[in-house]
């Protein structure tokens, strides 16, 4: 059974409390929050006010996607901040910033995560995922909601999937972009367990239908 992580960046800012409510009412377990800083991607979302903030309103599982540039400057905030899952881009530093903000991560009870753009190859994360409690693989370019779904990643998605269960085989495999009912079961045949949905979430006409639809 898939996991829905509907994103907040397509939810009404005016009424952010109150759709998260919904989310969870709606059948969900967890909530994706897009953390973009202007710089690694163009244009702005969530800081960590706004995760701690959301953390005290509810017991959803905080999926806290950083979309920042040089993560390991701020993942100390965001684990305290009350993230339940951090994932933070390979494209973001360098290879031994990356490995030292993972670790930073667990050392706070946090669990780590890598996170793979459109144009990069999977063997760029090959030597985090023995770190990691997931992997996200983008089926957008970051930095904008509402983009369509790319399916030219499945095969992306296949291979880490097969590599994690060589390695990692726990480890959660998600997805980000584009998603709705049309595309998800192929993302879930392709071998991801975790799928981030936010404008076709929040635009369902039927949203305990599309938690139940999509999560089954």
């Amino acid at each position: 059974m898939a996991i829905l992580s509907p994103s907040i960046l397509a939810a009404d800012a005016m009424r952010l409390g109150e759709d998260i409510q919904g989310i969870k009412n709606n059948g969900c377990r967890w909530v994706h929050v897009d953390v973009m800083d202007g710089l690694f991607v163009p244009n702005l979302s969530f800081g960590y006010s706004t995760v701690k903030a959301i953390r005290g309103i509810t017991d959803l599982v905080l999926d806290v996607h950083l979309m920042i540039d040089r993560p390991i400057r701020y993942v100390d905030d965001f684990c305290k901040a009350g993230a339940d899952y951090l994932t933070i881009h390979v494209e973001a530093d360098t290879a031994e910033n990356t490995m030292a903000a993972l670790e930073r991560i667990r050392a706070h009870g946090v669990k780590p995560g890598i996170v793979v753009k459109p144009k990069t190859p999977a063997e760029a994360i090959i030597p985090f995922l023995e770190k990691c409690d997931m992997v996200l693989v983008m089926t957008v370019e970051p930095g904008f909601g509402g983009q369509k779904f790319m399916a030219d990643m499945m095969p992306k998605v296949k291979q880490l999937r097969q590599l994690l269960d060589q390695v990692n085989p726990s480890c959660h495999l998600e997805v980000d972009g584009g998603v709705d009912l049309t595309n998800c079961q192929l993302c879930k045949d392709s071998g991801s367990d975790v799928l981030v949905a936010g404008s076709a979430y929040f635009k369902a006409a039927d949203k305990p239908f599309f938690v139940q639809e999509l999560e089954k």
